[in-house]
C-alpha cells in the first residue's frame, strides 16, 4: 500500500506474456520509450511465466488471454499476490471477464502507443509508491491524505480520519470519523493508496484503519461502534499484524 501524490524514482518491473513474438516485440519497443519502465523477462506461455513469478518480484504484467496450455485469466487466478494487471488480446468479449478479476486495463489488439501510453498512465496513478519512509513519521502521516471522486468533486481526505473501507460491488464507501463518502473504485485499487502499516485488508470487502481498532477477535474487529468480519483468507495475515503491535 502507499499514498498517492509521491513520485517515486525506482523503475517500473514489468513482464510480457504473449504467444506471439510481434505482441512482445511492440511492446517491448514501447516500453523501451518510456524511462521508468523495465522489461525484466518476456513468455511465450504462462506456466514459465508463473514460476518466474514466484521467484522474482514484478510490479506491472502485460498479459494476452488467449494462449496454448495455460490461458491468461487461469494465471490470474493462480496468482497469490498480484501485481498490476493490464490485458493485451485480440478479443473484446473477455472484457468482463478481466475487469471481474481487478485487471488495470484492457488495451485491443493492434495496441497504438497513445493507448499503451493511457494504461501507463492509468497504472501509475493507482500504484506509484512514494518515496521510502515518506509517512513513516507521526507528524507526516497526521498531514497525509488522498484525493477521491464523489461525484464530479474531488474530495481531500486525510488518512488518519479514515475508520475503514468498505466495497460494494463497483463502488467503496470510506468512513471517517465524522463523514461517509461514496466513491467509485475498486478496493484493490485503494489498498494500493494507503500507506503500509497503517491499513489492513481484513476481508474481501474491507479495509481497516489499524490504529482505530478498538478490540478484536481471530474472527471479528471493532472499530468505533461497528464489528466487522475478518475474512478467512485474511486471517492470519491480521493475527500476524496485531499480534507484533501487540
Amino acid at each position: 500500500m502507499h499514498s498517492e501524490g509521491f513520485s517515486n524514482e525506482i523503475k517500473t518491473r514489468c513482464l510480457i506474456i504473449d504467444d506471439e513474438p510481434p505482441a512482445r516485440d511492440l511492446l517491448i519497443s514501447y516500453a523501451s520509450q518510456l524511462d521508468d519502465l523495465v522489461v525484466l523477462e518476456q513468455f511465450a506461455n504462462a506456466p514459465e511465466a508463473f514460476s518466474f513469478l514466484q521467484k522474482n518480484p514484478v510490479d506491472l504484467i502485460f498479459l494476452d488471454i488467449q494462449m496454448p496450455g495455460m490461458n491468461g485469466l487461469e494465471l490470474i487466478r493462480s496468482l497469490h499476490q498480484r501485481p498490476g494487471i493490464i490485458l493485451t488480446t485480440a478479443f473484446r468479449e473477455y472484457a468482463t471477464d478481466g475487469f471481474d478479476l481487478d485487471v488495470l486495463d484492457y488495451l485491443v489488439k493492434p495496441i497504438s502507443f497513445s493507448r499503451f501510453m493511457k494504461a501507463i498512465a492509468k497504472f501509475h496513478h493507482y500504484f506509484t509508491k512514494p518515496p521510502e519512509g515518506i509517512i513513516d513519521s507521526e507528524k507526516n502521516y497526521n498531514e497525509a491524505y488522498i484525493f477521491i471522486k464523489v461525484g464530479k468533486d474531488q474530495i481531500k481526505v486525510y488518512f488518519k480520519d479514515i475508520l475503514y473501507i468498505e466495497c460494494i460491488k463497483d463502488y467503496l464507501r470510506i468512513i471517517t470519523s465524522d463523514k461517509t463518502y461514496v466513491t467509485y473504485d475498486r478496493l484493490m485499487y485503494m489498498e494500493e493508496k494507503l500507506p503500509d502499516g497503517r491499513f489492513l485488508r481484513i476481508h474481501k470487502s474491507f479495509i481497516i484503519s489499524v490504529g482505530m481498532v478498538k478490540s478484536f477477535r481471530n474472527d471479528k474487529v471493532i472499530i468505533g461502534d461497528v464489528g466487522l468480519p475478518v475474512g478467512r483468507v485474511y486471517k492470519q495475515k491480521f493475527l500476524e499484524a496485531f499480534s507484533k503491535k501487540g
